[in-house]
């Protein structure tokens, strides 16, 4: 992946799961199991991922960069009831970069193929990046949501 300003990404993966269009946003991904198939050459780089419970997965939105569909002022989970705000408040997959970070539940790591429950994202995504979950460096104390969130 190109951007004008010659910012290079190359995935790490890509995504097997069973969903392959976007649902609606009040879908649930909780209990969906996807695959995350990491390049045969970076398969080193994941010795040691297996001893955490969850990992942080950055992706590429790869169906969601139609410009039209993006828009900087958006209604919040696409619910008629809840307010309008910025792009950058909400989790609307149409941005100006279609980045993806999710944590998601590690369940098995075979070879260059991790196992995971909850990564909101479609078949055929690429993965840019993987990072294991931390509790206590990327659960901060004291953080606040707006009373539509709960």
């Amino acid at each position: 992946m190109n951007t004008s300003d010659g910012l290079e990404l190359k995935p790490v993966g890509h995504v097997r799961c069973p969903i392959i269009s976007t649902p609606q946003p009040e879908y649930n991904w909780q209990g969906i199991v996807s695959e995350i198939v990491i390049d045969h050459s970076l398969a080193p780089g994941l010795a040691g991922l297996e001893r955490y419970s969850h990992i942080i997965v950055t992706y590429w939105a790869h169906l969601a960069t139609n410009p039209t569909d993006m828009a900087l002022s958006v209604r919040y989970k696409g619910n008629p009831k809840l307010p309008m705000v910025g792009v950058f408040a909400s989790r609307s997959p149409y941005r100006p970069n279609p980045l993806g970070h999710k944590v998601a539940r590690l369940l098995e790591i075979r070879g260059n193929t991790l196992k995971v429950e909850g990564l909101d994202a479609l078949d055929g995504t690429p993965v840019l990046d993987i990072k294991p979950f931390i509790p206590h460096y990327d659960s901060p104390e004291g953080a606040t949501a707006p009373l539509w969130e709960s």
